[in-house]
């Protein structure tokens, strides 16, 4: 087989890095648009906390579903046959939502976008995986979780910054150009001869779910989305009660909490790849615990630093998933992280609508500690990957 080039290298190959980290970063701006203006669909199309969430829940599904065959495909085809078709498409769903004045074609051009969306994320990873030697593969993916956290950044703050009560119509619209650009410049540019590691042995989705040393991994994504989605999308609700009675533009400021995650991504790569993934997937679990009891103090300046922690254990403890996973793998990237990815969405989707449910009818306070409960299962799976980790052999 052979060696995979390594990054960073020469400048067409820091080029190629750029491109897919930025493809994904531009699709993340899709995923969240209507995070911070939930309740300004709510009054936009008469319908309830619940059912407002499904412009967020319906498209994290769309996604995990998604990702078994574009996984396959990208391993098959090479990733970037789909970026340009994906492109398009999501741009196109994009459109609609910005122009349609029905609740139902919102919500279903939200889960076609949630299908295409893997077409340029899981992609987009499964060519990095594939660009760097295992040496360097903690710290490559520790930066494709940075793109994506400054592409959910850019998103909720783009929907949730734009003027008058219809500003996420135009929100949409920007997204929708923005990756359509993207995608057509990774299609263009992005390798075409890298080592695609599928042939007639390579594992299949049947052979690798057979495989228990990655279903810890693959529910530890699942987790830590089911913990921290719903924070994030009750958060409007909660800063427009008492004691803080917050406007969606004024809350949304607090969406900057994310940025840490820029941060955190990298960071968790480095410390993973010096003392092991699962101590760092521990430490971030036990912030992510204690910063989201801080979130029960009735004081903006608790909370906005409460969601700093929350987006720091968050986003190092799916750094370290990700990058646990791609050390054990030796072939079929793109299938391994297809279900990694299944599982981060089902979480997400998961959590959306458990804690709309939980804040609707028990309120903020009985949210928070049933995630504070969710966290102790990311504890345990540190531990184990850790004692596995210092096994011999």
């Amino acid at each position: 087989m052979p060696q995979p080039p390594t990054l960073n290298a020469d400048p067409h190959a820091r080029r190629e890095e750029f491109l897919l980290l930025a493809l994904a970063c531009a699709a993340f701006w899709n995923i969240y648009i209507t995070q911070p203006v939930l309740p300004r669909i709510e009054t936009a199309f008469s319908v309830d906390t619940g059912r407002a969430a499904w412009t967020v829940s319906l498209v994290l599904l769309g996604f995990a579903l998604a990702n078994l065959p574009l996984g396959y495909l990208a391993d098959r085809f090479g990733g970037h046959r789909l970026f340009a078709a994906g492109g398009a498409g999501v741009a196109l769903c994009g459109f609609v939502a910005a122009r349609t004045d029905s609740f139902d074609m919102l919500v279903s051009a939200r889960f076609v976008q949630g299908l295409l969306l893997p077409a340029l994320t899981t992609c987009a990873a499964a060519a990095l995986s594939r660009m760097v030697s295992s040496a360097r593969l903690n710290l490559v993916m520790g930066r494709y979780v940075a793109a994506t956290v400054l592409g959910g950044l850019l998103g909720r703050l783009l929907g949730g910054l734009m003027p008058g009560a219809d500003g996420w119509r135009l929100a949409f619209l920007i997204a929708g150009s923005v990756v359509f650009a993207a995608a057509l410049s990774a299609a263009r540019h992005a390798p075409r001869d890298l080592p695609m590691r599928v042939t007639a042995d390579a594992p299949g989705y049947g052979e690798l779910l057979r495989r228990r040393d990655l279903w810890l991994l693959w529910l530890l994504g699942g987790l830590g989305q089911a913990i921290f989605a719903p924070v994030f999308n009750t958060l409007p609700y909660r800063l427009a009660e008492t004691p803080f009675a917050l406007r969606p533009d004024q809350s949304t400021w607090l969406y900057l909490s994310y940025v840490i995650g820029i941060v955190a991504g990298p960071v968790a790569g480095r410390l993973s790849q010096r003392y092991s993934n699962g101590r760092v997937m521990i430490t971030a679990s036990l912030v992510l615990m204690l910063s989201l009891c801080s979130l029960l103090l009735p004081s903006l300046l608790a909370v906005s630093l409460a969601l700093l922690g929350i987006s720091a254990g968050f986003f190092g403890l799916h750094a370290a998933a990700v990058g646990a996973l791609n050390l054990r793998l030796q072939g079929a990237q793109g299938r391994a992280n297809a279900l990694y990815v299944l599982s981060y969405y089902l979480g997400a989707a998961f959590g959306v609508l458990w804690s709309a449910w939980v804040y609707q009818t028990q309120g903020w306070n009985t949210l928070v500690t049933v995630a504070m409960g969710l966290t102790l299962l990311p504890v345990l799976i540190g531990l184990h990957e850790r004692r596995r980790a210092g096994a011999p052999g």
